[in-house]
């Protein structure tokens, strides 16, 4: 049986603080570093980290060979004892980190060892290197490390030059490509495929209800909502099925993609390089909320349960790191959502029109029924057509779609390479679902968006978008 190493590492600035962890793999027989893993996670305490560069460089050997033997080594003692189960793991922070780290390797196949700090000093470089990035406001790349080279000794540090980056990666692809020759036959994707299986792969969420397009509709499961068909059982590669579904009791925007990010018929080609990857965050609840009216560009506060889903999902992101920059709607609900995330990660909120939820005109905060009732013809209009817009001036969907798609484009060339939580509305989100995933207009219909659920796409250099998450609420339960 192959055997690897992990040695990982985990520091806080502050205790919490902004946090980063670090990671590598070696060959236990010739101790060569394999995959080196390093991220800034925003605010968190030194054992958050800790565990988080634990998690990471398990799931770095994982990748390597699932059924190597894997000895663990870190300096937190902590950690090293409650993953092998001789403290109780009281915290509640640390229970479900330490139940991730152990789900990676079947029981029994990963062992635990504490070392003092002088013998972990690649990870701690690591993570250091990944907490001076955060705060550059940058991504860590493996390509701008240093972290083997100043960890090693000043006998070794000639040869390791000279030799280690071609000897690691040789090593590194060996084992990836051992792994895919034993698996394909079970029909993993091989190498060719990795690309595609890659971009496709992402977490599917199940949320409460949805507040439509205008905060129209009603939530249904397996059944039918205003304006159109519910999502019920659909799937997604590499995660959960997605339930539920709601309306938002107009037609979605009839917008092209410009050629740059066109995704119909353009296939798998090189993706350039790392994504821009935003995580939509749609804001917390209002008062009009709970009773499904519209609401556009009024401009309201969150209620009560809406400050309390700014912070549960200001904490929730805070703990999965990441986020580099946070850019929100003008509207006050948005804003405030978007405070509350940026006071967790120490940003600024940059604020972009581009974001504001469609003007719904006269029908600003009324029902669907009432709607209905007092503009009935201009309703059947705007249903029929997204270029209809609503009763005294409102904008329509695809007035809506040229702006959004518009602002998207100039966030993703200012933010290439980089993660920023864009803070809006039911719309806009939507509508960016939409166009990445190339659907048509009428998948606005069929799409749930609970408030404050978080989403996200990617946007990579050669025009395609994957969806990665889409109306994540885990964080409010």
């Amino acid at each position: 049986m192959h055997e690897l190493v992990v040695e990982a590492d985990g520091g806080s600035r502050g205790n919490p603080g902004p946090a980063g962890y670090g990671a590598v793999v070696r060959d236990a027989a010739s101790g060569e570093p394999l995959v080196e893993r390093a991220e800034y996670i925003g605010v968190a305490t030194n054992n958050v980290a800790e565990y988080r560069g634990l998690i990471a460089g398990l799931r770095a050997a994982r990748e390597l060979d699932p059924d190597a033997r894997v000895h663990a080594r870190l300096d937190s003692k902590l950690v090293v004892e409650q993953m092998s189960g001789r403290w109780k793991i009281k915290h509640p922070d640390m229970k479900p980190l330490a139940a991730e780290a152990a789900r990676i390797f079947p029981p029994g196949q990963v062992t635990y060892e504490w070392i003092p700090r002088e013998r972990n000093k690649h990870a701690d470089r690591l993570a250091n290197e990944a907490m001076d990035a955060g705060r550059r406001g940058q991504r860590w790349e493996p390509s701008a490390s240093s972290a083997a080279l100043s960890s090693s000794s000043e006998d070794d540090r000639e040869a390791r030059v000279v030799g280690d980056a071609a000897a690691g990666a040789a090593k590194a692809r060996a084992a990836l490509n051992s792994r895919a020759g034993r698996h394909s036959r079970a029909g993993n994707a091989d190498a060719a495929g990795a690309q595609a299986a890659s971009r496709a792969s992402g977490d599917a969420a199940s949320g409460g209800g949805a507040v439509g397009g205008a905060g129209v509709g009603t939530a249904v499961s397996g059944g039918v909502a205003t304006g159109g068909a519910a999502v019920s059982g659909g799937a997604a590669t590499g995660g959960a099925a997605v339930s539920g579904g709601a309306a938002t009791g107009g037609a979605a925007a009839q917008a092209t993609l410009p050629k740059s990010t066109e995704v119909e018929g353009a296939g798998w080609g090189p993706d350039l390089g790392p994504p821009a990857t935003f995580v939509l965050l749609r804001h917390g609840e209002t008062a009009l909320t709970p009773e499904k009216r519209f609401s556009g560009t009024g401009d309201h506060e969150l209620s009560e349960v809406g400050r309390r889903q700014a912070e549960a999902v200001a904490a929730a992101l805070a703990a999965r790191g990441t986020i580099q920059a946070v850019v929100s709607s003008p509207l006050k609900r948005c804003r405030q959502t978007a405070e509350a995330v940026a006071a967790r990660l120490g940003l600024d909120v940059r604020i972009d029109d581009g974001l504001r939820e469609a003007d719904f005109g006269a029908w600003e905060g009324l029902t669907f029924a009432e709607v209905r009732e007092r503009y009935g013809d201009d309703l059947d209009a705007w249903l029929a057509s997204t270029k209809a817009a609503p009763t005294g001036g409102g904008e329509s969907f695809a007035t809506v779609a040229k702006r959004v798609a518009a602002t998207r484009d100039r966030l993703v060339r200012e933010y290439r390479g980089r993660t920023v939580l864009v803070v809006t509305h039911v719309t806009p989100i939507k509508t960016l679902v939409r166009l990445a995933i190339g659907a048509p207009p009428d998948s606005l219909f069929r799409m749930e968006l609970s408030a404050a659920s978080v989403s996200a796409v990617a946007y990579y250099a050669d025009g395609n978008a994957s969806l990665r998450l889409l109306n994540d609420t885990g964080h409010l339960r």
